[in-house]
Protein backbone atom coordinates (compact mmCIF):
# COMPACT_ATOMS: atom_id res chain seq x y z
CA UNK A 1 0.00 0.00 0.00
CA UNK A 2 1.29 3.26 -0.91
CA UNK A 3 1.75 6.02 1.73
CA UNK A 4 1.33 9.58 1.30
CA UNK A 5 4.76 10.23 0.12
CA UNK A 6 4.35 7.88 -2.37
CA UNK A 7 1.24 9.78 -3.85
CA UNK A 8 2.63 12.74 -4.02
CA UNK A 9 5.59 11.66 -5.92
CA UNK A 10 3.45 10.81 -8.82
CA UNK A 11 2.34 14.94 -9.19
CA UNK A 12 -0.96 14.40 -11.39
CA UNK A 13 -1.66 17.14 -13.61
CA UNK A 14 -4.45 19.14 -12.65
CA UNK A 15 -5.24 19.20 -16.49
CA UNK A 16 -4.99 16.13 -17.30
CA UNK A 17 -7.96 14.13 -19.62
CA UNK A 18 -10.76 12.11 -17.86
CA UNK A 19 -11.67 10.30 -20.94
CA UNK A 20 -9.38 8.81 -24.06
CA UNK A 21 -9.39 10.60 -26.65
CA UNK A 22 -11.61 9.80 -29.91
CA UNK A 23 -8.56 8.77 -31.83
CA UNK A 24 -7.53 6.34 -29.13
CA UNK A 25 -10.70 4.81 -28.87
CA UNK A 26 -10.98 4.43 -32.47
CA UNK A 27 -7.98 2.53 -32.24
CA UNK A 28 -8.62 0.43 -29.84
CA UNK A 29 -12.18 -0.17 -31.79
CA UNK A 30 -10.73 -1.31 -35.12
CA UNK A 31 -8.37 -3.83 -33.04
CA UNK A 32 -10.78 -5.38 -30.89
CA UNK A 33 -13.07 -6.88 -34.05
CA UNK A 34 -12.98 -6.61 -38.24
CA UNK A 35 -15.56 -8.76 -39.18
CA UNK A 36 -16.44 -8.71 -42.73
CA UNK A 37 -19.02 -6.09 -43.52
CA UNK A 38 -19.85 -5.70 -39.74
CA UNK A 39 -21.14 -2.31 -38.17
CA UNK A 40 -18.38 -2.49 -35.00
CA UNK A 41 -16.48 0.87 -36.15
CA UNK A 42 -17.35 3.65 -34.49
CA UNK A 43 -19.93 6.35 -36.12
CA UNK A 44 -17.17 8.84 -36.73
CA UNK A 45 -14.72 6.23 -37.68
CA UNK A 46 -16.71 4.98 -40.60
CA UNK A 47 -16.42 6.71 -43.55
CA UNK A 48 -18.68 4.33 -45.31
CA UNK A 49 -21.09 5.53 -42.84
CA UNK A 50 -20.20 9.21 -43.16
CA UNK A 51 -20.74 9.20 -46.46
CA UNK A 52 -24.38 8.53 -46.73
CA UNK A 53 -27.11 10.55 -48.17
CA UNK A 54 -28.83 10.93 -44.95
CA UNK A 55 -25.36 11.99 -43.23
CA UNK A 56 -25.42 15.73 -45.59
CA UNK A 57 -26.31 17.12 -42.67
CA UNK A 58 -23.46 16.25 -40.46
CA UNK A 59 -21.21 16.81 -43.21
CA UNK A 60 -22.23 20.16 -44.00
CA UNK A 61 -21.96 21.18 -40.41
CA UNK A 62 -18.22 19.58 -40.53
CA UNK A 63 -17.41 21.47 -43.61
CA UNK A 64 -17.93 24.47 -41.75
CA UNK A 65 -16.12 23.96 -38.43
CA UNK A 66 -12.92 22.39 -39.97
CA UNK A 67 -12.09 25.69 -41.48
CA UNK A 68 -13.28 27.96 -38.62
CA UNK A 69 -11.23 26.14 -35.81
CA UNK A 70 -7.92 26.28 -37.65
CA UNK A 71 -8.54 29.58 -39.32
CA UNK A 72 -9.07 30.89 -35.37
CA UNK A 73 -5.91 28.35 -34.19
CA UNK A 74 -3.95 30.60 -36.95
CA UNK A 75 -5.01 33.77 -35.35
CA UNK A 76 -6.81 34.53 -38.80
CA UNK A 77 -9.61 37.05 -37.72
CA UNK A 78 -9.68 39.51 -40.67
CA UNK A 79 -9.45 38.63 -44.35
CA UNK A 80 -9.52 40.44 -48.05
CA UNK A 81 -11.25 38.11 -50.24
CA UNK A 82 -9.92 38.05 -53.56
CA UNK A 83 -12.34 36.57 -56.44
CA UNK A 84 -11.55 36.38 -60.18
CA UNK A 85 -11.08 34.07 -63.15
CA UNK A 86 -9.20 30.97 -62.88
CA UNK A 87 -7.85 31.53 -66.93
CA UNK A 88 -6.12 34.96 -66.69
CA UNK A 89 -2.37 33.96 -66.87
CA UNK A 90 0.26 35.97 -65.79
CA UNK A 91 1.75 37.95 -68.10
CA UNK A 92 5.05 36.09 -68.99
CA UNK A 93 2.70 33.25 -69.74
CA UNK A 94 0.96 35.33 -72.09
CA UNK A 95 3.83 36.72 -74.05
CA UNK A 96 4.77 32.90 -74.87
CA UNK A 97 1.79 32.13 -75.76
CA UNK A 98 1.66 34.73 -78.45
CA UNK A 99 4.94 34.07 -79.45
CA UNK A 100 4.02 30.39 -79.93
CA UNK A 101 0.52 31.17 -82.06
CA UNK A 102 2.63 33.55 -84.05
CA UNK A 103 4.76 30.95 -85.32
CA UNK A 104 2.18 28.74 -85.62
CA UNK A 105 0.22 30.75 -87.93
CA UNK A 106 -2.85 30.39 -86.77
CA UNK A 107 -4.78 33.35 -86.60
CA UNK A 108 -7.81 32.58 -84.53
CA UNK A 109 -5.14 30.96 -81.90
CA UNK A 110 -3.44 33.97 -82.37
CA UNK A 111 -6.19 35.92 -81.53
CA UNK A 112 -7.37 34.19 -78.49
CA UNK A 113 -3.27 34.62 -77.01
CA UNK A 114 -3.15 38.27 -77.62
CA UNK A 115 -6.83 38.63 -75.19
CA UNK A 116 -4.85 36.37 -72.53
CA UNK A 117 -1.96 38.75 -72.99
CA UNK A 118 -4.49 41.89 -72.54
CA UNK A 119 -6.40 40.20 -69.91
CA UNK A 120 -3.21 39.42 -68.07
CA UNK A 121 -2.22 42.61 -66.56
CA UNK A 122 -5.43 41.66 -63.97
CA UNK A 123 -2.71 39.31 -62.74
CA UNK A 124 0.16 41.02 -62.32
CA UNK A 125 -1.72 43.68 -60.45
CA UNK A 126 -3.70 40.98 -58.31
CA UNK A 127 -0.46 39.18 -57.43
CA UNK A 128 0.37 42.87 -56.86
CA UNK A 129 -2.96 44.06 -54.02
CA UNK A 130 -1.91 40.70 -52.46
CA UNK A 131 2.00 42.16 -51.96
CA UNK A 132 0.44 45.11 -50.69
CA UNK A 133 -2.32 44.14 -48.29
CA UNK A 134 -0.48 41.44 -46.82
CA UNK A 135 3.03 44.04 -46.72
CA UNK A 136 0.74 46.49 -44.85
CA UNK A 137 -0.47 44.05 -42.36
CA UNK A 138 2.52 43.43 -41.06
CA UNK A 139 2.78 46.94 -39.52
CA UNK A 140 -0.86 46.67 -37.89
CA UNK A 141 -1.74 45.59 -34.77
CA UNK A 142 -5.00 43.63 -36.02
CA UNK A 143 -3.43 41.29 -39.10
CA UNK A 144 -4.79 40.91 -42.20
CA UNK A 145 -4.30 37.87 -44.50
CA UNK A 146 -5.15 37.09 -48.20
CA UNK A 147 -7.95 34.88 -48.80
CA UNK A 148 -9.12 33.18 -52.84
CA UNK A 149 -10.57 30.34 -53.98
CA UNK A 150 -7.04 28.57 -53.94
CA UNK A 151 -7.20 27.79 -57.99
CA UNK A 152 -5.47 29.09 -60.81
CA UNK A 153 -5.43 32.55 -62.58
CA UNK A 154 -6.35 35.57 -60.80
CA UNK A 155 -6.56 33.26 -57.59
CA UNK A 156 -3.16 31.80 -57.78
CA UNK A 157 -1.82 35.93 -58.20
CA UNK A 158 -3.63 36.91 -55.19
CA UNK A 159 -2.15 34.08 -52.97
CA UNK A 160 1.70 34.81 -55.02
CA UNK A 161 1.54 38.08 -53.90
CA UNK A 162 0.81 37.17 -50.15
CA UNK A 163 3.61 34.42 -50.06
CA UNK A 164 5.82 36.50 -51.63
CA UNK A 165 5.19 39.32 -49.27
CA UNK A 166 6.09 36.39 -46.64
CA UNK A 167 2.20 36.59 -44.93
CA UNK A 168 -0.54 33.41 -44.56
CA UNK A 169 -2.39 33.21 -47.44
CA UNK A 170 -5.16 31.48 -47.09
CA UNK A 171 -7.18 28.79 -50.41
CA UNK A 172 -10.33 27.63 -50.19
CA UNK A 173 -10.84 25.04 -52.92
CA UNK A 174 -13.77 23.54 -54.31
CA UNK A 175 -13.73 20.19 -55.36
CA UNK A 176 -14.20 20.65 -59.50
CA UNK A 177 -14.04 18.18 -62.56
CA UNK A 178 -11.46 20.91 -64.11
CA UNK A 179 -9.70 24.18 -63.13
CA UNK A 180 -8.99 23.38 -59.16
CA UNK A 181 -6.25 22.34 -57.92
CA UNK A 182 -4.93 24.28 -55.20
CA UNK A 183 -2.25 26.77 -56.23
CA UNK A 184 1.28 26.52 -54.93
CA UNK A 185 1.50 29.56 -53.50
CA UNK A 186 -1.30 28.70 -50.35
CA UNK A 187 0.21 28.25 -46.83
CA UNK A 188 -0.44 24.57 -46.60
CA UNK A 189 -1.91 24.66 -43.53
CA UNK A 190 -4.52 27.06 -44.77
CA UNK A 191 -5.39 25.66 -47.66
CA UNK A 192 -8.64 23.91 -47.51
CA UNK A 193 -11.13 21.44 -49.54
CA UNK A 194 -14.73 22.63 -49.84
CA UNK A 195 -17.81 19.82 -51.59
CA UNK A 196 -20.36 22.07 -50.67
CA UNK A 197 -20.35 25.85 -52.60
CA UNK A 198 -22.94 27.40 -50.18
CA UNK A 199 -20.17 26.63 -47.04
CA UNK A 200 -17.58 27.85 -48.95
CA UNK A 201 -19.21 30.67 -49.37
CA UNK A 202 -19.80 31.29 -46.08
CA UNK A 203 -16.10 31.40 -45.42
CA UNK A 204 -15.53 33.76 -47.85
CA UNK A 205 -17.12 36.20 -46.37
CA UNK A 206 -17.35 35.53 -42.28
CA UNK A 207 -13.99 37.34 -41.96
CA UNK A 208 -13.92 39.73 -45.15
CA UNK A 209 -13.45 43.28 -44.33
CA UNK A 210 -13.25 43.57 -48.27
CA UNK A 211 -13.96 41.75 -51.45
CA UNK A 212 -11.98 42.54 -54.60
CA UNK A 213 -13.69 41.20 -58.00
CA UNK A 214 -11.47 41.08 -61.00
CA UNK A 215 -12.70 39.58 -64.05
CA UNK A 216 -14.31 36.28 -64.17
CA UNK A 217 -16.83 33.86 -65.36
CA UNK A 218 -19.79 32.38 -64.20
CA UNK A 219 -17.98 31.59 -60.71
CA UNK A 220 -16.92 35.27 -59.69
CA UNK A 221 -20.42 36.47 -60.92
CA UNK A 222 -22.14 34.24 -58.83
CA UNK A 223 -19.56 35.23 -55.60
CA UNK A 224 -19.70 38.66 -56.16
CA UNK A 225 -23.52 39.12 -56.87
CA UNK A 226 -24.22 37.17 -53.70
CA UNK A 227 -21.93 39.49 -51.74
CA UNK A 228 -23.79 42.46 -52.97
CA UNK A 229 -27.08 41.02 -52.21
CA UNK A 230 -26.57 40.15 -48.82
CA UNK A 231 -25.12 43.31 -47.93
CA UNK A 232 -28.76 45.10 -50.29
CA UNK A 233 -30.77 42.68 -48.07
CA UNK A 234 -28.76 43.48 -44.65
CA UNK A 235 -28.12 40.37 -44.16
CA UNK A 236 -24.71 41.48 -43.42
CA UNK A 237 -22.95 44.05 -43.11
CA UNK A 238 -21.23 46.74 -45.56
CA UNK A 239 -17.74 46.54 -46.50
CA UNK A 240 -15.41 47.89 -49.46
CA UNK A 241 -16.58 46.14 -52.55
CA UNK A 242 -13.59 46.64 -55.13
CA UNK A 243 -14.21 45.55 -59.03
CA UNK A 244 -10.52 45.97 -60.74
CA UNK A 245 -11.58 47.21 -64.41
CA UNK A 246 -14.52 49.53 -65.23
CA UNK A 247 -14.16 48.92 -68.89
CA UNK A 248 -14.24 45.13 -68.49
CA UNK A 249 -17.72 45.44 -65.73
CA UNK A 250 -19.43 48.30 -67.07
CA UNK A 251 -19.27 46.24 -70.74
CA UNK A 252 -20.15 42.92 -69.17
CA UNK A 253 -22.98 44.14 -66.77
CA UNK A 254 -25.28 47.25 -67.84
CA UNK A 255 -25.65 49.01 -64.30
CA UNK A 256 -27.34 51.83 -65.36
CA UNK A 257 -30.42 49.91 -67.14
CA UNK A 258 -30.99 47.94 -63.59
CA UNK A 259 -31.53 51.30 -62.36
CA UNK A 260 -33.40 52.84 -64.96
CA UNK A 261 -35.95 49.22 -65.10
CA UNK A 262 -36.23 49.54 -61.15
CA UNK A 263 -34.15 46.28 -60.63
CA UNK A 264 -31.89 47.93 -58.24
CA UNK A 265 -32.26 51.65 -56.87
CA UNK A 266 -29.54 53.92 -56.96
CA UNK A 267 -28.22 53.55 -53.85
CA UNK A 268 -27.34 49.95 -54.68
CA UNK A 269 -24.50 51.16 -57.05
CA UNK A 270 -22.92 52.52 -53.86
CA UNK A 271 -22.65 49.42 -52.70
CA UNK A 272 -19.25 48.57 -54.91
CA UNK A 273 -16.23 50.73 -56.45
CA UNK A 274 -14.78 50.40 -59.67
CA UNK A 275 -10.73 50.09 -59.32
CA UNK A 276 -7.88 50.08 -62.22
CA UNK A 277 -4.52 49.22 -59.93
CA UNK A 278 -3.81 47.53 -56.56
CA UNK A 279 -2.56 50.69 -55.32
CA UNK A 280 -5.87 52.15 -55.55
CA UNK A 281 -7.99 49.71 -54.61
CA UNK A 282 -6.12 49.69 -51.13
CA UNK A 283 -5.99 53.16 -50.52
CA UNK A 284 -9.94 52.86 -50.46
CA UNK A 285 -9.95 50.07 -48.04
CA UNK A 286 -7.37 52.45 -46.43
CA UNK A 287 -9.77 55.03 -45.75
CA UNK A 288 -13.01 53.14 -45.09
CA UNK A 289 -11.34 51.97 -41.84
CA UNK A 290 -9.10 54.74 -41.25
CA UNK A 291 -6.28 52.67 -40.64
CA UNK A 292 -3.85 55.23 -38.98
CA UNK A 293 -1.58 55.05 -36.40
CA UNK A 294 -4.06 55.17 -33.61
CA UNK A 295 -5.79 52.40 -35.07
CA UNK A 296 -3.42 49.98 -35.75
CA UNK A 297 0.15 51.00 -34.21
CA UNK A 298 1.91 52.02 -37.32
CA UNK A 299 3.41 54.96 -38.26
CA UNK A 300 1.10 57.09 -40.56
CA UNK A 301 3.27 57.68 -43.34
CA UNK A 302 3.85 54.11 -43.37
CA UNK A 303 0.78 52.86 -44.49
Amino acid sequence: MKNAADMSDAKPSLHARNFPTAEEDAVVAASRYAGPGSAYRLAFDDKDFLLRDELRPVRMQLELLKPELVQREHGIDATVVVFGSARVVAHDVATAAVAAARDGGDADALKRAEMQLAMSRYYEEARRFGGIVTAQAKRMKDPIAVVTGGGPGVMEAGNRGAFEAGGPSIGLNIVLPHEQAPNDYITPELCFQFHYFALRKMHFLMRAIAIVAFPGGFGTLDELFEALTLMQTGKIRRRPVLLFGREFWTRLVDFDALVATGMISTPDLDLFRFVETADEAWRLIEGHYRLDATANGAAAEDL
